[in-house]
């Protein structure tokens, strides 16, 4: 059996730490890019959409736009053509019934679209600790075994694997952290996103509902 020494396993456990830093700092840019993005996208279409004249102009205006809303008033106007072209189960019933099963769809498969990438960071934030502390305790017990062959508890025997095991464990700590706090913000970004996405859905049904009654 071969024999791993404390620095091969202490690398190994910083190398995966790393690796852990580098893909929890490149979600951090690219979901705060992307809701950057989204923030805006979101803001242009709604301002535009409910200065539209009538519906036909506003599906003209969600056809080009971008954004989460976009998307969701896409998939209404093409349930309102679908209840007005099929006569098929799902689009019988109760108008506002089909709309609000429709969207409500739509906003789900946007949550999960935003929320990508954050089951890693939670991953990540959990477990880097663990990895750190696994890092550290190998360590030690391989300078406890430098002790007992060496017959000398000196501090040129003990301080260096010591010392790197227990940078192992800050680093550990310090890739958990950026990763558990980006994915607190995650979480409460997609809350609030999931909230307006709704309450756009809302006032769409409602305005379908207004139209199709006048």
């Amino acid at each position: 059996m071969p024999h791993v020494t404390s620095s091969n396993a202490v690398n190994a456990a910083l190398a995966l730490l790393i690796l852990f830093s580098v893909a929890t700092w490149t979600l951090i840019f690219a979901k705060g890019w992307l809701q950057l993005k989204l923030r805006r996208q979101n803001a242009d279409f709604s301002r535009d959409f409910w200065r539209a004249a009538d519906l036909s102009a506003a599906e003209s205006i969600a056809a080009t736009a971008m954004g989460t809303l976009s998307r969701i008033a896409r998939q209404g106007f093409e349930t309102l053509r679908d209840m007005g072209q099929q006569k098929t189960l799902e689009g019988m019933g109760d108008r506002q019934a089909v709309m609000e099963r429709s969207l409500s769809q739509q906003v789900r498969r946007e949550q999960h679209r935003l929320e990508a990438g954050l089951m890693l960071l939670a991953s990540i934030g959990s477990t880097a600790p663990f990895v750190g502390l696994f890092g550290t305790v190998w360590g030690i017990m391989s300078a406890m075994q430098g002790i007992a062959q060496s017959g000398s508890a000196g501090l040129e025997v003990v301080a260096g694997p010591v010392g790197e095991a227990l940078m192992s464990t800050a680093i550990g700590i310090a890739a958990a952290i950026p990763a558990v706090l980006a994915y607190n913000y995650g979480v409460r970004v997609t809350r609030l996103a999931v909230a307006d996405m709704d309450r756009f859905s809302h006032e769409f049904i409602r305005l379908a509902c207004q139209v199709k009654e006048s």
